[in-house]
């Protein structure tokens, strides 16, 4: 089969997979299957950051993002972020459970001095302890809302980023139900992400799925491509510069060992490539947000 090719036809996001995929959890859903012990990718070098970085801001980089496993697991993360937002606004994807009164007050101090923007961007996968915990393990609820409760104190107002494992019917309850249990936690004006879950990793077997789409030359015609990630986007890792977050377990979207040769184009052969086709650039971050937002894809 010919499967649609994709230019790289700008670098707007680089992404780097700080932490491998060392996490504190194994989420049930995880689309790279990051856990405890799990050591598929490894952690990056410092020189590894910084040439990157300093290749990316040659290419016009505008939004750079780390992301994991669990970032904060790398001990020189809060340096990575203060040395990224020298040159662009910055996200960081965390679980929150590593963020203390000590990280907040440092990375509020870093965001203070930086002359850019820094995101901290939250995962809470249920508005209950039973339904959150039922997937990222137990206890984990109650964490999460400390550490949301905690960088709000510290002027940090994280977005909260929801896999969607709920049906269509109860959309409205559910998306009420995060917005009320995070201001009941002492988040004022909650900021919520919702994104789909991602036929990779541990949801094939949460889920149990087995027929999945892909995309086609015909699905593309009249589609701004723009909206797909591999157009404007690439990942570090320690093991070299994959084509997009979402595709790091798939050893054919390798594009290259370094940033600069890895600009080339991508065939869209995986069923994630048609995640992104149906719901465009959603790993990135939407700006628009008002009193109450509820980010959707």
């Amino acid at each position: 089969m010919n499967f649609p090719s994709i230019q790289l036809a700008h670098l707007d996001h680089l992404w780097f997979q700080v932490s491998g995929t060392l996490c504190n959890l194994a989420c049930t859903h995880c689309f790279n299957s990051s856990g405890p012990g799990v050591r598929t990718f490894g952690m990056l070098e410092r020189a590894t950051v910084e040439t990157e970085l300093a290749e990316a801001v040659g290419l016009g980089v505008r939004e750079v993002f780390f992301t994991g496993g669990e970032p904060f697991m790398h001990k020189d993360l809060p340096e990575f972020l203060a040395l990224s937002l020298q040159h662009a606004p910055t996200t960081v994807l965390t679980n929150g459970l590593l963020i203390t009164d000590k990280l907040a007050d440092e990375l509020a101090q870093i965001e203070g001095e930086s002359r850019y923007s820094l995101e901290i961007r939250i995962s809470l996968d249920g508005y209950t302890a039973e339904m959150n915990d039922a997937i990222r393990g137990e206890g984990v609820f109650h964490r999460v809302l400390e550490a949301t409760a905690r960088l709000s104190r510290h002027g940090l107002l994280p977005l909260m980023t929801i896999v969607r494992t709920w049906p269509d019917e109860a959309e409205l309850e559910t998306v009420a139900g995060f917005t009320q249990v995070l201001k009941d936690a002492g988040y004022a004006r909650p900021r919520i992400k919702i994104i789909p879950a991602l036929p990779l990793g541990r949801e094939l077997t949460r889920t149990g799925t087995h027929e999945l789409s892909i995309v086609t030359e015909e699905m593309l015609r009249g589609f701004d491509r723009d909206l797909l990630m591999c157009s404007n986007s690439r990942i570090v890792t320690d093991r070299g510069v994959w084509v997009c977050p979402l595709l790091v377990e798939k050893p054919d979207a390798r594009m290259s060992g370094r940033l600069m040769d890895s600009l080339g184009s991508y065939e869209l052969r995986h069923p994630a490539c048609h995640s992104c086709y149906l719901y465009g650039t959603f790993c990135q971050n939407i700006n628009s947000l008002v009193e109450g937002p509820v980010e959707t894809p």
